[in-house]
């Protein structure tokens, strides 16, 4: 693509506003700025769009999100007159433009004579999964960035089951759009009037009622809720995003009497004023929340990131300071209470099945086997972790009670098909409170996990490459570990290299070739020596090429050991 000719393209378009015109006019003598946002457009994946919010084909902007909804329009309509019926959900989170940038969707979905049902402000993600499901609609449509920099905004597309589009309708809608003209092949229609004519209906209360309704129904023991209820004490943070209104409801409706909500971070902002990164990952953001449990003597907090799918947990230790508890570590103790639990109040379903994806803690695995439970593992995201749900389900071969992944993402119970801060809050919350009646903390817990399981350890590397220079690194850095795999890491021969581009399984000292179930995902596995796992994938959604390492050790010392001495390695991948 000329980026020059489209950077003019845009500039004399009508469709511009006077400021966007402005905006572009502003980067004339930019050469390198104009490359940067015209070299080509966002690309459509299963996960749909994310970039950052300016004026640009490679960016995320009302044209953008018109454009790409003309497409996944176009799609719909494939389905014929009952896929137009059925319909779309949209909802939005609490980024800057993401109320603008839904109703531009519902405007074209509209437009196209596809039935909408909007959210009337923002909501959760995983209450969006619900409405496509609820509904019975045909698709869905969610505007926003999740947990990334305030500078970004996104959009997000779901089918039929309430999960992210699968790959081959992904691929319909890119294919699509590039037979679109992203300002001349766009149908539109005034909000108001799709109103008027019934095109576009407004979702509220009542539907956080029915979802409401569903979460409260994963409670297993809220007997030993009541019991510890005067005494236990939680901080819960939103990070100034959509978990504000239905986590501490359905907490309230749990039984907890002491819940203390960060107020500087129940303010609704897209602009995150309190956090660098508004990411339940990074622990600093976490400052405010402590400084309050530290005061009233809370043992245990809780944040979910600003669209509500993911949530992160500290706690406190025995020195009094408070300690985060990794997406790994947390999974792993939510499972393990999930089995007591349906155990102890008998709800725990014949042949239960666990599902976690491969860059998930093996720990996960160890947890499910000992106690009985078939474990399987996906690709990383939750579309392949619904997808792999909904095949054990509909054969009968297993009923999953818990699906993670260890970016902080979990998902319970059968009405989402999405990560879910929201439920996954309640369930973690009814934990902390039962190891409260036990006299512990989740972190006394998660020691006595290890000292049951065996002592696991994980580590991700973020290897950021950005902008356009970076996309040809992290290409590049995958193509030679392809094609020039290590025969040892950190002085730990490789026993096996696992290519799950092409599902190929190369043992190191013979070259002998076999093959493995999971295969069309650019993802790279070298099996050491001793146990150790390292995971090689370039980010779905960031600049950045990931690097996890999962390992383990004799105890705890040892398994950070190993931690370090793979970590080393990571970073001569940096050069």
């Amino acid at each position: 693509m000329d980026f020059m000719k489209e950077y003019e393209k845009w500039l004399a378009s009508p469709a511009l506003s006077a400021e966007e015109r402005a905006e572009l006019e502003a980067i004339k003598d930019d050469p390198k700025e104009i490359e940067s946002r015209f070299y080509g457009p966002l690309e459509f994946g299963t996960a749909g769009l994310r970039g950052t919010m300016y004026v640009g084909l490679h960016n995320m902007n009302i044209h953008v999100i018109r454009w790409a909804t003309q497409g996944f329009a176009d799609v719909i309509a494939a389905e014929g007159q009952e896929g137009k019926d059925r319909g779309v959900a949209i909802c939005m989170d609490c980024r800057n433009h993401s109320m603008d940038f839904a109703r531009a969707a519902a405007e074209v979905c509209a437009a196209n004579g596809i039935h909408v049902r909007i959210f009337e402000s923002l909501r959760p993600t995983p209450e969006l999964s619900f409405a496509v499901r609820e509904y019975h609609c045909q698709a869905g449509i969610n505007v926003t960035a999740s947990h990334n920099p305030k500078e970004y905004n996104g959009y997000k597309v779901y089918w039929e089951d309430g999960a992210q589009l699968p790959p081959h309708h992904a691929d319909a809608i890119a294919k699509r759009l590039e037979e679109l003209d992203i300002f001349n092949d766009i149908r539109t229609m005034p909000y108001d009037e799709a109103v008027e004519k019934g095109l576009i209906e407004v979702l509220g209360e009542e539907t956080d009622e029915k979802f409401l309704s569903h979460v409260m129904g994963q409670v297993n023991d809220g007997e030993t809720v009541a019991k510890v209820a005067d005494s236990f004490k939680l901080v819960y943070t939103p990070f100034h995003g959509t978990g504000h209104k239905l986590i501490p409801e359905a907490l309230r409706r749990l039984g907890i009497k002491h819940l203390i909500c960060v107020p500087e971070q129940m303010v609704i902002d897209g602009n995150f004023p309190t956090v660098v990164s508004p990411n339940p990952e990074n622990p600093e953001g976490f400052y405010l929340a402590v400084d309050i449990a530290k005061r009233e003597g809370a043992d245990f907090i809780l944040g979910s990131d600003p669209d509500a799918d993911r949530v992160g947990i500290m706690v406190r230790t025995k020195d009094g300071e408070f300690k985060v508890i990794s997406g790994n570590q947390t999974g792993v103790l939510l499972l393990d209470y999930l089995i007591g639990a349906k155990q102890r109040t008998g709800k725990m379903p014949e042949k239960p099945v666990a599902l976690k994806t491969i860059v998930t803690t093996e720990m996960a695995r160890k947890v499910a086997e000992v106690n009985g439970l078939q474990c399987y593992d996906t690709f990383t995201g939750f579309k392949f972790l619904a997808e792999k749900k909904d095949k054990l389900e509909n054969s009968g071969e297993g009923k999953v009670i818990f699906s993670y992944e260890e970016s902080y993402g979990y998902m319970l119970g059968d009405y989402v098909r999405d990560k879910d801060a929201v439920t996954a809050a309640l369930a973690l919350t009814e934990m902390a409170a039962w190891y409260a009646s036990q006299g512990k903390t989740l972190a006394d817990a998660l020691d006595a996990l290890y000292e049951k399981y065996g002592y696991y350890a994980e580590k991700t590397c973020n290897l950021v490459m950005p902008g356009l220079d970076g996309l040809k690194d992290m290409a590049n850095l995958m193509k030679s570990l392809r094609e020039n795999p290590p025969a040892e890491i950190s002085g730990v021969g490789v026993v096996q290299f696992k290519d799950y581009q092409d599902g190929s399984v190369t043992a190191t000292a013979t070259g002998e070739k076999s093959t493995m179930e999971l295969s069309g995902s650019n993802v790279l596995r070298f099996e050491m020596a001793d146990g150790t796992s390292v995971i090689v994938r370039p980010s779905g959604t960031e600049p950045k090429i990931k690097v996890y390492i999962l390992t383990q050790g004799k105890d705890a010392a040892d398994a950070a050991a190993n931690v370090a001495k793979y970590s080393a390695w990571v970073d001569t991948l940096k050069k």
